[in-house]
Parts: C-alpha cells; sequence; structure tokens
C-alpha cells in the first residue's frame, strides 16, 4: 500500500510533467514558421513593380516583313546586277539630268557601247563602286534583321496588377557586330507613346506586360538607319547616301571619257549631270524606303519576362529572358513575330 508521502510525490510529478506538455506548443508558436518572420523563415513581401525602366526589344523584320524591306535591297541590287552595270545605271541617271538637246540625243544614242567602254574605265576611276553597293544591300538586310527599338516603360500602381505607359524613343542596330544607338528626337520624329499597359508579377516572379499595340514609321526608322549606321562604316565623310555616291565616283573624269566617245564636246554638261545623277539615283533609293510608311506598320504584343530583385529590397530591378509574343501587322496583312525578345533594367 503507498503511503501518504510516497502519494504526494507521484501526484506532484504527474502534474510537472502536465504543465510541461501544455507549455510546449506556446514556445513553439513564438518562434516557428507561419508568424511574422519568425524561426528564420523566408520573406514572402510581394515585389513591387512601380518605377521607371529602360527596356530594349529586338525583331527579325527581315524574316517577318520581307515584302517591304525586300524591294528597297532589289532597288540597290538593281544598280549592279547587269553586265553593264554600275555604267549602264550611272549613265541612264545622267540622261534623265540632262536637257534636251544634242549632247543628249548622242549619249542616248550611243548608250549601249559608251555602257561597255565605261565600264572597263570605272574600274580605274569608280573601283569600289560596285563592291560598296552590294555591302549595302547586304547591311540594309542585316538593318531589318537585327532591328530593335529603345524604349522607356513607366509602371505605377501599388501592387499587381499595375498600369503602365511605354514610349519608344529610338531605334537600335546591329550590322556586322557592330552596334548603333539611335534617338528620333535627333531626327525630328516623334517619340510613339502606347498608354494604359497591363503590367502583372506574379508570386513566381514572372513579370507579364499585357496585350497593346505599337504603331511605327518603319520606312523612316530604316532611312535613319542607313544614314546612321549604314554609311559612317563606309565613309565617315559622308552623311547621306547622294553624298557617299559622289564620294565614289570621279564625275569629272566621267565627263571627259564620255565626251571623248560622243564627238568630244559637253564635257562639262556631263560632269555636271554625272553628279546630279548620283543625287538622283540616291533619292530614287530613299524614295524605296520612304515609301514603306504608305501602309501602316503595327506591333502587337504581349510580353513575359522573369523579374529580378537584385538587392533583396522587394523592389523588381532587372527583366531577364523576355520574350514577345503576338503578330506584325503591315498594310492590314498581319504575320506571327518570331524570334522576338527584350530586357530591361530599373532606371
Amino acid at each position: 500500500m503507498m503511503t501518504a508521502k510516497k502519494l504526494t510525490i507521484a501526484l506532484a510529478l504527474a502534474a510537472a510533467a502536465t504543465g510541461c506538455a501544455a507549455e510546449a506548443p506556446d514556445a513553439g508558436g513564438e518562434d516557428g514558421g507561419g508568424g511574422n518572420g519568425g524561426g528564420g523563415g523566408e520573406d514572402f513581401t510581394p515585389m513591387t513593380a512601380d518605377g521607371t525602366y529602360s527596356v530594349r526589344s529586338k525583331f527579325d523584320l527581315a524574316t517577318n516583313a520581307p515584302g517591304a524591306v525586300g524591294d528597297v535591297v532589289n532597288v540597290i541590287i538593281d544598280a549592279t546586277d547587269s553586265g553593264d552595270d554600275p555604267a549602264n545605271w550611272l549613265l541612264e541617271q545622267m540622261i534623265n539630268q540632262l536637257p534636251s538637246g544634242a549632247v543628249k540625243t548622242a549619249l542616248d544614242g550611243a548608250r549601249p557601247y559608251v555602257a561597255g567602254y565605261l565600264n572597263d574605265q570605272l574600274l580605274s576611276y569608280a573601283p569600289d563602286f560596285v563592291g560598296t553597293m552590294v555591302q549595302i544591300g547586304n547591311d540594309f538586310g542585316q538593318l531589318a534583321k537585327n532591328f530593335g527599338t529603345n524604349e522607356t516603360l513607366v509602371v505605377t500602381g501599388t501592387a499587381s496588377p499595375y498600369t503602365a505607359v511605354k514610349t519608344v524613343t529610338g531605334a537600335h542596330f546591329k550590322i556586322d557586330a557592330v552596334e548603333t544607338d539611335v534617338a528620333f528626337a535627333d531626327y525630328n520624329m516623334a517619340n510613339v507613346v502606347v498608354p494604359g499597359v497591363g503590367i502583372t508579377v506574379s508570386p513566381t516572379s514572372q513579370f507579364g506586360i499585357g496585350q497593346h499595340t505599337v504603331p511605327l514609321s518603319y520606312g523612316k526608322i530604316l532611312h535613319i538607319g542607313l544614314d546612321a549606321a549604314i554609311i559612317p562604316m563606309i565613309d565617315s565623310s559622308a552623311s547621306n547616301l547622294g553624298e557617299l555616291f559622289q564620294g565614289l565616283v570621279d564625275c569629272n573624269e566621267v565627263g571627259y571619257l564620255i565626251a571623248s566617245q560622243i564627238g568630244g564636246f559637253g564635257a562639262g554638261a556631263l560632269t555636271t549631270a554625272c553628279n546630279a545623277g548620283l543625287v538622283v539615283g540616291a533619292n530614287y533609293i530613299y524614295s524605296k524606303i520612304d515609301g514603306i510608311d504608305g501602309s501602316a506598320m503595327e506591333f502587337g504584343l504581349t510580353g513575359t519576362a522573369r523579374a529580378i530583385d537584385k538587392n533583396n529590397d522587394r523592389k523588381l530591378d532587372t527583366l531577364q529572358t523576355g520574350t514577345w509574343a503576338g503578330d506584325l501587322s503591315y498594310a492590314g496583312t498581319p504575320a506571327p513575330l518570331t524570334g522576338s525578345t527584350f530586357y530591361g533594367e530599373r532606371m
């Protein structure tokens, strides 16, 4: 039989054990999961996206809009693709600039013979003309294939979904690994502003850009690209296609050579016609480029990217591996976009 003293000790031990068991959950609740950041767990505070971002997009327009660019390249190739080019092309420009009269009649009548003779002479007096025209055609194709836009994205709001204003401020060109940025403002071209763009940031850090439409004056941009990116790579002293052509062809010598083949007269007029013809030929190429804007070109875009918080302040800093989906519409005909990407940084 248990004595009174032993019974008292047993009851005390049981009470102590019961008390410890009851306290255990409370102790764990203060330090463990699910609370306000205790126990060393992750911070699940949502990442905020409001702010201004610098964004660069890249598009392959040679694939997606082959007709518009292809027409221009064909005009450039036309100056070098015949057996008696570029002399025949040059003679055509000159004849068109001459006033009616004996010199024009003589040159037009002797054109087949003069073209062959002049072509042989141009190897001495314009040796780089053919190679340069071929290079321009190739570079123009690259201009379209590696076409980029420089943009700002101003995101406002306190939580996802946000609203943004997208502004295209310039173009980015890449030719033979040489990259060139141009600002629209430097060429009297207005920025393209697209308001009301929806922005989302998911718990898994996916950055979404809602559907929006970006209209671009593609011909004007390609015109800028020719002057700002292609021509300086060929001749740093030329600022446009006419100056480039005149630097390639010695029109004084051309005038003299042609005059010697049509009776020895009109050398001065032929030199003037040569210079004017080169400018007119250049302007014809420009007119084909500018003519692209005769039909509207619009990008219908939806984007996704990986949102990165680089300094752990729960603010989005970088947009990585961004891809654009959607279509490119030219002259009312849409075509799916392929190989279209973007990335961005908080400014």
